[in-house]
């Protein structure tokens, strides 16, 4: 099978150190840097990790920035700043069970939950009733939609959101393709939680670097902050139940898509054409086939399912040119 490095540390690791204690792996200066320039606040007994940012006077629009699975805020590093010169507030959460939020287990993660945490976040910082931009990635896009559900079906806490950028995201189940080892484990049952204390940086870093592009892979301290935000708190422990998030596109595609399909706000794609994950032109013309009015930015055929990393210039140019349009 493709997959032969998995079996091979599968055999290879001793049972009886699975459940081993594995210390914390220690932050760089910079991921220390972000974690020490955001909050917390309390989400039904948790804490959620929150950065933000006050930047543009003259404006009162706010940008919130949802990442994408099994990764954290700090995906928005290399376009933070500049985003802060445009927009009045930026804020980007750490979702439950990611990042530097807390990782309660067991715990039934969803993408109701999520969409819940964002709301209760911006009502914590008296925005929720301002003007808002989701600007979202891969599992953020999930949660993205189901905000814009309830803002076009007026649910009760909904947001005033203004206008909507994706990118990179399964919003199509028949378009989706997991990785191996998201597959295995959402799937395998009781072997789940041996997998999760099997992975290591070593492990993670081959899946990872496997959905970036030849030419845009990730540096090793690139790797370490990543499986750090993945570790932190014992994170790789539920990284089972936060991938349920992919039965629950499939349950509830027709809600998700459907407020897609439906919105009349200004909606924008952002598209790695390289993602094995979405692949092109599958997943495009899937996209364009089924939400006709919004508007698409292909990047470089080089650029591949972390878009704002391996391309933050253009990713950052194609999005400030979808708000500077309407």
């Amino acid at each position: 099978m493709r997959e032969w490095w998995l079996h091979v540390a599968l055999l290879c690791v001793p049972l009886v150190a699975v459940y081993l204690h594995i210390p914390q792996p220690h932050l760089s200066h910079a991921l220390h840097t972000w974690r020490a320039s955001g909050h917390f606040f309390n989400f039904r007994g948790n804490n959620v990790f929150y950065k933000e940012s006050v930047g543009a006077v003259g404006s009162s629009d706010v940008l919130v920035l949802l990442h994408g699975f099994p990764t954290s805020s700090y995906d928005w590093h290399k376009i933070w700043e500049p985003l802060s010169q445009h927009f009045h507030r930026v804020v980007a959460p750490d979702f439950l069970g990611f990042g530097f939020s807390d990782k309660p287990r067991p715990h039934a993660y969803s993408i109701f939950e999520q969409a819940s945490v964002v709301e209760a976040l911006l009502s914590h910082l008296d925005l929720a009733e301002q003007k808002i931009h989701l600007l979202s990635h891969d599992y953020g896009d999930t949660v993205a939609l189901e905000l814009l559900y309830r803002r076009d079906h007026n649910r009760s806490g909904h947001l005033a959101i203004n206008s909507l950028c994706v990118s990179n995201g399964g919003i199509f189940p028949e378009t989706h393709h997991p990785r191996f080892l998201q597959k295995l484990l959402k799937d395998s049952g009781f072997i789940s939680p041996l997998l999760t204390r099997l992975i290591n940086v070593h492990l993670f870093s081959k899946g990872i670097g496997e959905v970036f592009g030849p030419y845009t892979q990730p540096t090793a301290s690139d790797y370490w902050d990543m499986w750090t935000s993945v570790r932190f708190n014992d994170g790789n422990l539920v990284l089972d139940s936060i991938l349920q998030y992919i039965n629950q596109r499939l349950k509830h595609r027709d809600r998700w898509v459907g407020a897609l399909t439906s919105t009349l706000i200004p909606l924008h794609l952002i598209y790695g054409p390289l993602d094995p994950v979405n692949p092109s032109p599958e997943f495009l013309q899937r996209y364009q086939k089924l939400v006709p009015r919004s508007t698409v930015s292909v990047l470089d055929e080089h650029i591949s399912h972390y878009p704002q990393l391996e391309d933050p210039t253009g990713f950052l140019n194609a999005y400030l040119n979808f708000i500077h349009s309407f």
